[in-house]
């Protein structure tokens, strides 16, 4: 059987993941992500109402007119979590496709959001729920698997095409954490099943491959923002704590912990109450009854008016902002364009790291310097990331022990600690490891 991968977008960036692996006549798309970095350096870009093409022409969306070269039918759209560099571009692509979207619970949630809020284009495929562990026929002769792992989203998975020439793992996006806040841990032991069976191909998320050690556990960053929340519960004024709106076992760790140091909690952003709210809608988390959740403009600026009149000592507020997005709202907060008054001393968590993209840092730098000017205190880099770092990375490639690699989830300076990692344990660029660019194909089997 004749097994090909088409790298059709995040072989050259962080962002706008997708990737179609055909095995006979049958394909199979992993991912339709968004470049975010392509739209916030633009002002007043409404995606939801913007033409697929000038999105391509823009570099913010998967080109995916190689498509026409693969033979085969699509019989699957599978996104592997809900962050939109992976789901951000189904509403503009997806109908291109007579296949239905295979997805989590908590990702087909986010997506149904995403199709949902689209101007442009009337996406009609189904959508299929189906759990971590769950199983699918494609074809006659390949099966489709998902295998749970942990990332900075809840009910993320790494999907596992099974052909008559082996499995094709598409490893994006994950960490290896045994002990995470919610949900399961990563089900390392069915990784070695499927490496004992047999991996035609790994594709694999690059992102902190240069980072040497293990990744921490989500429980570490856990303990870390407990010791910097109780350092401050005899702090007599204003405390705001930012993080990813989708890193809901974040949110969970902030409004437990404000409520251990006396301070009611409240999710202050549009995407802070789509997140948090569909989590709790969906039984993933179960906050307290009197936890508000604030996205309109209004509805957000009379909740700071209302911490202002009852003192900011007594609140928690968990908002947007965490990259210093221009419309974010703490980057609001820090211009002093809200109703609530930041004074000398007052606190600023980021339970975030800046993602290392130039349009991310310079924002964050900007908003960290108008918080600065108006005296606030920052907590920086409290946090633990996403993605495997070195340790990590060898210990999936001994799991699975692959015939090919594909590195993906980055640029080629970022593929180099990889390749250098891939190398040393007996694969060549050009022979199995397989360095290569958006809109290419690779043949694995003839």
């Amino acid at each position: 059987m004749e097994v090909e991968i088409a790298t059709i977008g995040g072989y050259e960036e962080v962002g706008r993941q997708m990737t179609a692996v055909r095995a006979g006549d049958n394909v199979v798309i992993f991912d339709m992500g968004l470049n975010l970095s392509k739209v916030l350096i633009h002002d007043n870009v409404e995606t939801e109402r913007m033409h697929s093409l000038d999105l391509i022409d823009m570099g913010a969306i998967p080109d995916d007119r190689v498509m026409s070269d693969i033979e085969g039918d699509v019989q699957a759209i599978v996104p592997t979590h809900g962050h939109l560099d992976h789901i951000g571009a189904i509403s503009k692509l997806a109908h291109r496709y007579d296949a239905p979207i295979v997805a989590t619970p908590f990702t087909i949630e986010l997506v149904k959001q995403e199709i949902q809020s689209e101007e442009k284009f009337g996406v009609q495929n189904d959508l299929i729920k189906m759990d971590p562990g769950e199983s699918m026929d494609i074809g006659e002769d390949c099966e489709l698997e998902l295998v749970n792992v942990t990332h900075s989203i809840i009910d993320a998975i790494n999907p596992v095409l099974h052909t008559p020439e082996g499995a094709v793992v598409y490893g994006l996006d994950k960490r290896m954490d045994h002990s995470p806040v919610i949900g399961d841990p990563i089900d390392m032991e069915r990784f070695r099943e499927i490496g004992r069976e047999g991996v035609l191909c790994y594709i694999e998320d690059c992102t902190n491959a240069g980072k040497k050690g293990k990744t921490p556990s989500e429980s570490v960053a856990r303990e870390q923002l407990k010791d910097v929340m109780y350092s401050l519960e005899d702090y007599d004024g204003g405390i705001v704590a930012t993080t990813f709106s989708s890193h809901i076992a974040r949110v969970k760790s902030l409004v437990e912990f404000a409520d251990d140091i006396g301070r009611q909690p409240v999710l202050l952003g549009r995407s802070m109450e789509k997140y948090s709210g569909t989590a709790e809608r969906l039984d993933f988390i179960d906050f307290p009854n009197d936890l508000g959740m604030y996205g309109h403009r209004k509805s957000v600026d009379r909740t700071f008016k209302r911490i202002m009149n009852e003192g900011k000592e007594n609140y928690l507020p968990v908002v947007t902002g965490h990259q210093g997005e221009p419309r974010a709202m703490l980057t609001r907060m820090a211009r002093g364009e809200t109703p609530y008054e930041l004074d000398d001393g007052d606190k600023v968590i980021f339970s975030a790291r800046v993602i290392p993209e130039p349009t991310n840092e310079g924002q964050r730098y900007q908003a960290e310097t108008l918080l600065g000017m108006q005296g606030a205190r920052i907590y920086d880099d409290i946090h633990v990331s996403g993605h495997l770092q070195t340790e990590g990375h060898y210990q999936m490639l001994d799991a699975l022990q692959p015939e090919n690699i594909v590195p993906a989830h980055q640029d080629m300076k970022g593929f180099s600690p990889y390749v250098d990692l891939a190398r040393g344990q007996g694969y060549n660029v050009g022979d199995d490891l397989h360095i290569t660019q958006n809109g290419n194909i690779i043949q694995l089997t003839e």
